[in-house]
């Protein structure tokens, strides 16, 4: 399992190893200098007991948004919105935790707030699917040996056409899932039916590709015509609904591929609230936004990462060869005392002391980089056989981590996908790189064999190579997460239910519509928007859509009308186009977007031309 617990004393012998398998000597090697460097785990964190299964369903419905289902406070708020717009295997997920949760507190002689009957008014038989049960995997177990993950057909695996929810709302054009291209429109957990249905053959994805193959394949993007959408192009507001559907979601994908999801139960710890190591990232945050207002990494993450990158990229053994113990625990102690009153010699940091430094400041978060919480999640994604489906369920855990934690991750990985591209000259590969990271994200008990032991160390290795590698797809947000917000939006916006909230209501719609009737008159023209700059001389304009009109076409217009055409652009900030309110809080728009499909899915947006924030 992971944990912040105790490491293998001595990695395993060359005869232990699997022959399969790349050497592992430099993972073993970054365990070896950890331990030299007589740090403690976090165990404090995770309490030995079990976790209590009403406390844990509990935990998970609140994640999910979901917590007024035991809280007996359900009315026509979020979660009832949230309930309507899911899928149904998703709906099925949400019912199965209620179920248990239900029965949980029965057991306990406690009559839950709700039963779970008041929640699902759908028939049991139209909730859930009548398919063979699949032998759960948990993260720490094995995957029964009744389970049939691994295939050997070549026949794709078929898609169900139900959805409870009508797809008005489209953000990508229908797609298949190729060998090369991964499909963002269909929830991942409906592109798995054939585990959850048991057919031997009908699932090409879990063949295709082993873990311990050199080479991983080559993912395209799809090229929406609603366009890319990156996690910083959306609000906050929309972000943390990403979060609630997110978690639905992996769950039930993990259930459709047989692995039951846990959870680490955190206790309470009493962290540093002023420093530099072993403060929470939101506590460091919050700090250097005092002096650095809009910071979203650490500020002595970045400048770590910026020594780095200056000294360390062409050197040979970057973050493999370690720094004189004694030396990174001197230069730790002048950053706790000189860091924030600007009198630290970064000029006495050598590369390896800095990279000694980065992998202790990550370690020694008392909460970890990829949360507590989701560590069984990612730790589970090793057992899943095919990489097309790790990658789906690391694309999932990233939407949930909080912001401060998906920040830092992105950063580092920037960093590392950076001293990987000098590989010629640094000597260090993907898998090198890979090695010597995962120890510092992934502890582990030694509980099982040696040989256990290192075949969980290169599942270890795997994720990090994964998201180092796929890390541009990884922080985009999947077409079927943003219409599923769009729908939660639009079933969010219930309408009023008092006599006079109704009379008040309508007569301000009223005063509006006859104000947008005199003042844009042209607005009113099927595909005409008006396009607002606030910050540049022409502050508004009409803007007749057609089927080629993209948002750079927007963005040009602007600059030629505002005199902007022929200077250069290193000299002003670049003003994006932002499609604002209706169906969605706030979206950045791709420059490829083509803006008329915009239109016809969101058609009450206000359309804003600003900077972005990042």
């Amino acid at each position: 399992m992971s944990s912040r617990g105790a490491r293998p004393s001595s990695p395993p012998s060359s005869l232990e190893r699997p022959a399969s398998q790349d050497s592992m000597e430099d993972y073993w090697s970054e365990v070896k200098n950890i331990e030299e460097d007589g740090e403690q785990g976090h165990e404090d964190l995770l309490e030995r007991g079990s976790m209590d299964e009403a406390e844990l369903e509990e935990a998970w419905l609140q994640e999910a948004g979901l917590s007024t289902l035991v809280s007996g406070e359900l009315g026509e708020g979020p979660a009832e919105a949230l309930l309507s717009t899911l899928t149904r295997s998703q709906a099925a997920m949400v019912k199965k935790r209620v179920d248990n949760y239900t029965l949980t507190m029965r057991k306990r002689n406690k009559q839950p707030a709700r039963h779970v009957q008041d929640v699902f008014s759908t028939p049991d038989t139209l909730l859930v699917d009548p398919i063979p049960p699949v032998s759960p995997k948990s993260p720490n177990g094995h995957m029964a040996s009744r389970c049939i993950h691994r295939t050997s057909s070549r026949v794709r695996p078929a898609f169900p056409s139900f959805s409870p929810v009508e797809r008005r709302v489209s953000e990508c054009p229908p797609s298949q899932d190729t060998s090369d291209t991964l499909s963002f429109e269909v929830p991942y957990s409906e592109g798995v039916t054939a585990h959850r249905r048991g057919r031997q053959g009908d699932c090409q994805d879990c063949q295709r590709i082993r873990r311990d193959d050199p080479d991983l394949p080559t993912f395209q993007l799809p090229r929406p015509k609603l366009g890319l959408t990156h996690i910083q192009d959306l609000s906050c507001a929309d972000m943390k609904k990403i979060g609630y559907i997110s978690l639905i979601e992996l769950t039930t994908f993990y259930d459709c591929l047989g692995i039951e999801l846990k959870r680490n139960r955190a206790a309470r710890s009493k962290a540093r609230e002023s420093g530099i190591f072993g403060v929470p990232l939101t506590t460091l945050l919050e700090n250097d936004q005092k002096k650095f207002p809009g910071s979203k990494v650490p500020l002595v993450f970045r400048k770590l990462l910026s020594k780095l990158e200056q000294t360390g990229l062409q050197t040979e053994g970057i973050l493999r060869v370690p720094g004189s113990a004694s030396r990174v625990k001197h230069l730790r102690q002048e950053l706790e005392q000189k860091f924030y009153e600007e009198r630290f010699d970064w000029e006495q940091v050598r590369h390896n002391d800095a990279a000694g430094l980065l992998k202790m400041f990550i370690r020694e978060l008392p909460y970890p980089l990829l949360t507590l919480q989701h560590l069984p999640a990612f730790a589970a994604a090793q057992s899943v056989s095919s990489p097309r489906h790790q990658i789906q369920a690391l694309h999932l855990l990233i939407m949930l981590l909080p912001e401060p934690n998906r920040d830092t991750l992105k950063a580092l990985l920037e960093f590392l996908r950076k001293v990987v591209a000098y590989e010629e000259k640094n000597r260090m590969s993907l898998w090198n790189v890979s090695m010597i990271v995962a120890p510092n994200l992934f502890t582990y008990r030694g509980k099982n064999a040696k040989h256990e032991e290192m075949q969980a160390a290169a599942g270890a290795a795997h994720l990090v190579r994964l998201l180092i590698t796929y890390q541009e797809l990884l922080w985009t947000v999947p077409c079927f997460l943003i219409s599923h917000v769009r729908k939660l939006n639009e079933a969010s916006k219930k309408p009023p239910t008092s006599e006079k909230t109704k009379r008040k209501l309508l007569m301000m719609r009223k005063r509006n519509a006859e104000k947008t009737e005199r003042s844009e008159l042209t607005d009113l023209r099927e595909g005409v928007i008006r396009v607002h700059a606030p910050l540049q001389a022409k502050i508004s304009m009409a803007i007749q859509l057609d089927n080629e009109t993209k948002a750079k076409d927007v963005m040009a217009r602007f600059d030629y009308e505002n005199g902007l055409g022929t200077r250069s652009t290193s000299q002003r900030p670049v003003q994006y186009l932002f499609e604002v309110g209706g169906n969605i809080g706030e979206r950045c728009l791709d420059p490829e977007t083509h803006l008329l499909d915009v239109y016809h899915v969101n058609p009450h947006c206000e359309w804003l031309l600003k900077p972005t924030t990042t």
